[in-house]
């Protein structure tokens, strides 16, 4: 069956933040794009928990893909943020040594990333060390500065790309998992619960499912995903004035281990764990595991102990049998994957986007007429340490008081062009109810103002 000429030119599998990337990216080179994704809203899988910093490079593997992608990446999101206004909080990071076996690892972890390219790391004594920060334990015995680590919004960048890729003409399905898939010779079919798709090529983008996706379309899948549980716990606000910059552990092979950084919402971060799990949906919380954490976190910085925590939250990484991005094209069976993105997707999703594009370009080469005029989708603020909407006349009250977030908010985000689709989605936009009561106080209210506009409503066990 030939494919009809308003057949898209690329059907990306998954609305993560790699999937949105890869929808931006294909769209303003001028190709017709449609994206699937399982749930209700963009980032409803892997990419919605995270640590949110922007990553130098500094640990990369030298001279890997991801390595590449993530520097590409992090210079183009700092070339375009200003323009879609996303914030930045500017706080270094230093990965601190305890104890005389991570003091001797630092001089090879500054050698690593100098030669990665990031040459404004130097080490710092002890006494450099508690200078910057004071509230850190005594018995620390010196870092690695990495000045160029920033936080960013974990949720607005991916939701700008999004934004973005759809004003190109992208068509985004949600509650639209990919059950089966039939090459058709010149294009794929794909069959969903949202009806059938057809697309001349297909990008993989499926996160926790894509190798089985890989496998449901190509017959075998070259990676296997092995989920990897990551826990937080998200101290209350006054935890932040404890700590400027971003904490980093000398890393080992398995993991990059604990972090505690401030967030770019105004809180103090701990996480993630690094969990074995087989199941790929529920990523849930577990008493010893926080407890861990609250004790890592007390240990490094004292000021917590007796601090309140405001939330603790799970995710799932994807991570597979190798510790690598799982990029790869089959350009005869017109098919591209982004798997395996473990832990920097947030930071690498610009760079693995262009990759893959030039990817496809070079084994499907297309004359695609870039737009004149890119759209520039400016996202609300919702930074902390940057103007906030309550802060402005006319904001028609406060809906979350814990977060300060206006009505005016979260009826800008319900007529976004790309509405949140469900109570995370709503959440993710606006930062209601992920303050100290998480919900409790301000749910009934939100599900009003939101009734008949989710694809998912808000439901009462959403308190919790």
């Amino acid at each position: 069956m030939a494919a009809s000429p308003t057949v898209p030119d690329i059907a990306i599998i998954g609305a993560g933040v790699v999937g949105c990337a890869m929808a931006r990216k294909f769209a303003m080179e001028g190709a017709s794009v449609v994206v699937l994704e399982a749930g209700a809203d963009i980032l409803s899988g892997a990419s919605k928990a995270n640590s949110a910093i922007l990553h130098t490079g500094f640990d990369a593997p030298p001279g890997s893909l991801e390595l590449s992608c993530m520097q590409a990446a992090y210079d183009e999101y700092l070339r375009i943020r200003t323009d879609l206004n996303l914030p930045v909080l500017e706080t270094g990071a230093m990965v601190a040594a305890w104890t005389a076996e991570e003091e001797a690892r630092l001089p090879d972890l500054l050698a690593q990333a100098q030669g990665n390219g990031v040459t404004d790391t130097r080490l710092l004594s002890r006494d450099e060390t508690l200078a910057r920060e004071p509230k850190l334990a005594a018995h620390v015995r010196g870092a690695l500065l990495v000045p160029g680590e920033v936080l960013i919004d974990p949720w607005s960048a991916p939701l700008a790309y999004a934004t973005q890729a759809q004003a190109l003409g992208a068509r985004f399905h949600f509650l639209a998992p990919v059950t089966a898939a039939h090459d058709e010779g010149t294009h794929w079919s794909l069959e969903t619960p949202a009806g059938r798709i057809a697309a001349r090529s297909v990008v993989n983008c499926a996160g926790l499912q894509g190798d089985r996706i890989e496998a449901m379309l190509l017959g075998a899948a070259r990676f296997e995903v092995r989920p990897r549980k990551g826990q937080f716990v998200v101290y209350d606000k006054a935890a932040a004035a404890l700590l400027r910059t971003i904490l980093l552990p000398v890393p080992n092979d398995r993991t990059k281990g604990v972090v505690l950084t401030r967030t770019i919402f105004g809180n103090l971060l701990v996480g993630p764990t690094a969990e074995e799990q087989q199941d790929r949906d529920r990523p849930d919380v577990t008493e010893p595991e926080l407890e861990g954490l609250i004790a890592k976190a007390e240990e490094l910085v004292p000021g917590l102990r007796g601090m309140p925590v405001t939330a603790v939250y799970a995710g799932l990484r994807p991570a597979t049998e190798r510790k690598e991005y799982r990029v790869h094209a089959e350009p005869a069976r017109r098919y591209y994957c982004a798997g395996g993105i473990r832990s920097t997707g947030l930071t690498g999703a610009l760079g693995i986007a262009g990759h893959v594009f030039a990817l496809w370009l070079g084994a499907e080469p297309r004359d695609l007429v870039a737009p004149g005029v890119v759209p520039q989708p400016r996202m609300p603020n919702l930074a902390e340490h940057l103007p906030r909407d309550w802060q402005a006349p006319g904001h028609d009250g406060i809906v979350c008081h814990c977060e300060m977030v206006t009505r005016r908010e979260i009826e800008a985000a319900l007529d976004s062009p790309l509405p949140p689709g469900d109570y995370g989605g709503l959440r993710r936009r606006t930062r209601c109810a992920m303050g100290r009561c998480q919900g409790f106080n301000c749910l009934a209210r939100l599900a009003t103002l939101s009734e008949g506009r989710l694809r998912a409503p808000i439901l009462p066990e959403d308190a919790r």
